[in-house]
């Protein structure tokens, strides 16, 4: 069963509403713009009819004028032999094509209205038709969003991403040990003879400095600039 139950119903709709009822607002602007294309087709179909009703009623008006110069030339000859009974009969037949095309011509009026009511439907479903599809790209868009947002907020606060941080800090852990297991086998080595060197060439510019120092505070001369 469709949402709408004919053409007047949907240019008189709002989508408006229709999607703020919906469960799945995605799933009813489908429906929507389905049944709006549907309709539209069967719009469509019954002007193409119309308008070829109209053509064999015009068809058949022109038939009619044919025969009413026939039997009008018909009368004619009878009155021309004195036939004024035939003559008369021949008007009637006459009058008688003239009334149906006379209908015929009514109806083609009525198909007229008809087809301007269906030029005015079309004009108006096309443009329900552009709303609805601009409303299904704002509610795919909005949809999409949210779906993305939803997807951010499990990946920051899900527990995919607290097992993540988990196993970084365990990495971390393993890193710390690995690095103190390295400090730890330095320790107690024997120093290398330029470590040893070094390291007594340091103590000398201590010692110097040191002695320089004191010579400063006692008012002695400084430690090479004797003599």
């Amino acid at each position: 069963m469709g949402i709408f139950s004919r053409t007047r119903d949907i240019i008189a709709a709002n989508m408006t509403d229709l999607l703020d009822r919906a469960e799945d607002p995605a799933k009813m602007i489908r429906m929507i713009i389905l049944e709006m294309e549907e309709t539209l087709v069967e719009v469509r179909a019954s002007a193409a009819r119309h308008i070829a009703d109209q053509k064999e009623m015009r068809r058949q008006i022109a038939k009619l004028d044919q025969v009413q110069q026939g039997w009008l030339e018909k009368a004619e000859l009878a009155l021309s032999r004195n036939r004024e009974d035939l003559a008369k009969a021949a008007l009637l037949e006459k009058q008688k094509a003239a009334d149906l095309a006379e209908q015929l011509q009514d109806e083609i009026g009525q198909i007229d209205e008809a087809l301007a009511a269906c030029e005015a439907d079309i004009a108006k479903l096309q443009n329900k038709l552009r709303e609805a599809r601009a409303r299904q790209n704002s509610v795919t868009t909005r949809l999409e969003s949210a779906q993305n947002r939803t997807r951010l907020r499990e990946m920051y606060a899900g527990q995919k991403t607290e097992d993540a941080f988990s196993r970084f800090e365990l990495l971390e852990r393993r890193v710390d040990l690995a690095e103190g297991r390295a400090d730890a086998a330095g320790m107690g080595m024997q120093k290398s003879l330029e470590e040893e060197i070094a390291e007594l060439r340091s103590a000398d510019k201590v010692d110097a400095e040191l002695a320089a120092l004191k010579a400063r505070v006692a008012g002695g001369p400084t430690p090479g600039q004797e003599g």
